[in-house]
């Protein structure tokens, strides 16, 4: 499995993505494989704030209820409302259409998180 070299990852299978100094949040498509068919996903309000690993979240699908993590301290600036009626979004882009929230917080945290090829051998392991 390819993970986009553009993102930056956790080891609870979030992705962040830098755009214009905010971050988009989603899941791994290892997550999502691990998943199944989601179902519902319950996110925060625009303005909460999270502590790095707090959960922010719920995912559910046919499988498991599964926490949404915070990948790094931040305010969420906006939620992908979508998912509200379409939670499948998730399934069938979670790197486009799937994406979960859009975060500001501090470009070092961003840095700081795995790259693709780190998050590639830890995905190996969990398979």
């Amino acid at each position: 499995m390819d993970f986009p070299k553009d993102l930056r990852y956790t080891k609870d299978h979030e992705w962040a993505r830098n755009e214009d100094g905010n971050y988009v949040i989603g899941i791994t498509a290892f997550a999502v494989e691990q998943l199944g068919d989601i179902t519902l996903v319950d996110l925060p309000e625009e303005g909460d704030t999270f502590s790095a690993g707090e959960a922010l979240g719920t995912i559910e699908s046919v499988k498991s209820v599964s926490d949404l993590y915070a990948p790094m301290a931040c305010t969420v600036v906006k939620i992908n409302e979508a998912l509200e009626d379409e939670p499948e979004l998730i399934n069938d882009a979670p790197y486009g259409d799937g994406w979960l929230v859009v975060v500001e917080a501090d470009a070092d945290a961003f840095e700081a998180m795995m790259d693709s090829d780190a998050y590639t051998a830890l995905a190996a392991e969990h398979a």
